[in-house]
């Protein structure tokens, strides 16, 4: 029968994996949240499903565009709606996973319309102390040095002439999902440094940095996607400035500073919390069945 989940958690905690084998188990499919993954030709940076694995269980949300394309938000949710028709259509699970939370909370809080990219000609103290004075709700909920979120809160103030939480309120659109069980991979922060560890020996062993090469070449490195950890430090390497030692502890630090970023977003996810390190996955499958049972 169709339902709907959510497996979220850091980069290198294993959800990946574990969707893989509750979609194969329970015969459904899976939404990619990674925003690394949709693009074409980024494989092992991306640490995208093996072409072995994308052959077991559907995938979406992965090699959708070429790197030198653009891709927001609102292309995330129309492949969402993808996904959702082909499970409901074949009355199978979708597995929703990866490590974007951003997707995944534009679409359970809605979207809000879309707001053009100014140039600020303004301090980001000069930004706060505004904000401070109009909008204390947007204060209350959002740190001074939140630089991504202060720029937009000024764009959305510039473009609207309105004051930028109760614009979001009234113009936001309804929530695309709605009553998702949200499952939340947790691991002690030694053993997830240690498995970050792991995994970029094993990227680098896989290519990371022919893949890089590759590119580079073919690409603007300026790219936003060509800028994504594993991918910047091999540029460095590339044009010698680091040697291969430095390649691998750099891309082992940015890692583990990301997984703390994560770490941080997903509290803002009412989700169900999972004791990754002594993770039975039948038994996981088994608690899945129980909130939604199968046919």
């Amino acid at each position: 029968m169709f339902y709907e989940i959510a497996i979220i958690g850091t980069t290198a905690s294993g959800k990946s994996d574990l969707a893989i084998n509750v979609a194969n188990e329970l015969d459904g499919v899976i939404l990619s949240l990674d925003s690394l993954c949709l693009y074409k030709e980024i494989d092992i940076a991306s640490a995208k499903p093996s072409a072995d694995e994308l052959k077991l269980v559907k995938h979406f949300g992965i090699d959708l565009i070429k790197p030198d394309m653009d891709f927001c938000v609102g292309d995330f949710i129309s492949e969402y709606q993808r996904a959702k028709n082909y499970a409901q259509t074949h009355n199978i699970p979708l597995i929703i996973t990866g490590g974007s939370g951003f997707y995944l909370k534009s679409m359970l809080n809605g979207l809000a319309p879309k707001i053009n990219d100014i140039k600020i000609d303004i301090s980001d103290d000069q930004i706060w102390d505004l904000a401070m004075r109009i909008d204390m709700d947007f204060c209350a909920k959002f740190s001074k040095n939140d630089k991504f979120r202060l720029h937009k809160w000024y764009q959305i103030y510039t473009q609207t002439d309105s004051i930028p939480s109760k614009w979001l309120r009234e113009n936001t659109s309804k929530p695309t999902i709605e009553n998702l069980p949200i499952f939340e991979l947790i691991w002690d922060k030694v053993e997830l440094i240690e498995r970050i560890k792991i995994r970029t020996k094993k990227m680098l062993q896989s290519g990371l940095i022919n893949e890089a090469e590759y590119l580079f070449k073919s690409y603007d490195s300026s790219l936003k996607p060509l800028n994504s950890i594993g991918l910047k430090e091999c540029k460095e390497y590339l044009d010698s400035q680091i040697d291969i030692d430095e390649l691998k502890n750099l891309i082992i630090v940015h890692t583990t500073q990301l997984a703390k970023r994560q770490r941080t977003f997903n509290k803002g996810f009412d989700s169900i919390k999972i004791d990754a390190k002594n993770l039975n996955p039948n038994q996981f499958i088994s608690q899945i069945k129980e909130l939604n049972p199968i046919n």
